[in-house]
């Protein structure tokens, strides 16, 4: 780049944005690369603390920043992910669809361990709506040496795309309630109501839900009975603590399905389970979910229903950040928790 007086620059065209603030009103470009400087731009100018403006040299081996933010763009994004053109020198990434975000957290931590370059995003495992914007990609200079940007184009060829949305699967889902104190109608059952909302979020499939009594035949016949009918995931809710008449995991257990966790470093929903049957997953639910907003159940449901199948170190990772502070107004998933 060759740095000019602006006094000097009329007719010539800028080589990178010049960004306006005003604080607490807008923040964006004043004038856009590109632009051919005139003689009533120069007062403009000097008011934005621009006493000299930069044009372009071409010099062989370096890339402006605009490029250089469309090829790491392309090069990181994955499936159901669009860019946009750069403005101030970053893209910024979007989801194409709702769904689940995934990142390779090594694969980013390498690229931004290359000279000059930035990519951030949300973190992984969030929940996203078509249109969010989930990452942004940049140079920190305004040019940078070509082989940085190659760098992260090699690495993506090597590991694949850092990020992609998988989109949530229409699934079946059977929903059997327990407690003889709801089955017998001593209470009114809270679970049912709370449990059908988040599965429309999903758009399940909804079996009618089952009540049963505290009796381990009588669940593990539900079970069975629903994944009969059809049934792509099962949520079993209540008698989940460590009482002795709470019975739901041995009742789960005793369909045959290979428990991958009862108990989650995570609060609420200590008491978690889950379980598959072959491909199913069997979900136990803890009470907590009927009374907080957000609980761990809140959590492991995009997971699933984007396809995903968890393992036991995906639960023991939670403990970090699986602490819910239960805010006044929940914000979930735009917070800490289990992530």
């Amino acid at each position: 780049m060759k740095k000019i007086a602006v006094q000097d620059a009329v007719g010539m065209k800028l080589c990178h944005d010049i960004t306006k603030m005003v604080p607490g009103e807008f923040k964006g470009p004043a004038f856009k690369r590109g632009h051919v400087i005139r003689e009533e731009d120069v007062e403009e100018l000097l008011r934005l603390g621009k006493e000299h403006i930069y044009v372009w040299e071409e010099n062989a081996g370096e890339i402006h920043e605009d490029e250089a933010a469309i090829r790491i763009a392309k090069a990181i994004k994955g499936n159901n992910i669009t860019f946009s053109e750069p403005q101030e020198g970053k893209t910024v990434l979007k989801a194409t669809t709702k769904g689940l975000f995934k990142l390779k957290s090594a694969l980013l931590y390498e690229i931004n361990s290359i000279e000059d370059v930035t990519v951030t995003s949300l973190p992984n495992n969030f929940k996203v709506e078509e249109g969010q914007t989930v990452a942004s990609g940049r140079i920190v200079p305004l040019v940078t040496k070509e082989k940085n940007v190659e760098k992260v184009e090699e690495l993506c060829k090597i590991h694949g795309q850092v990020f992609q949305v998988n989109p949530y699967k229409k699934l079946k889902v059977g929903v059997v309630i327990t407690g003889n104190e709801v089955f017998k109608g001593r209470i009114k059952d809270k679970f049912w109501p709370v449990i059908r909302k988040k599965l429309e979020y999903f758009e399940a499939e909804m079996f009618n839900q089952e009540y049963c009594p505290d009796e381990v035949e009588v669940i593990k016949e539900k079970i069975l009975t629903f994944i009969q009918k059809g049934a792509e995931m099962i949520i079993v809710t209540g008698g989940m603590s460590v009482d002795p008449d709470d019975i739901t995991p041995g009742a789960i257990k005793s369909t045959g399905a290979d428990i991958v966790t009862y108990g989650v470093p995570v609060q609420p929903g200590n008491m978690f389970m889950l379980a598959y049957l072959g491909s199913v997953p069997i979900m136990g639910v803890p009470g907590a979910a009927a009374y907080y907003k957000t609980t761990v159940f809140d959590v492991i449901l995009p997971r699933l229903f984007s396809g995903e199948k968890l393992n036991k170190n995906d639960f023991i990772r939670m403990g970090e950040g699986g602490l819910c502070n239960n805010c006044q107004l929940c914000q979930y998933p735009n917070c800490y928790y289990c992530r």
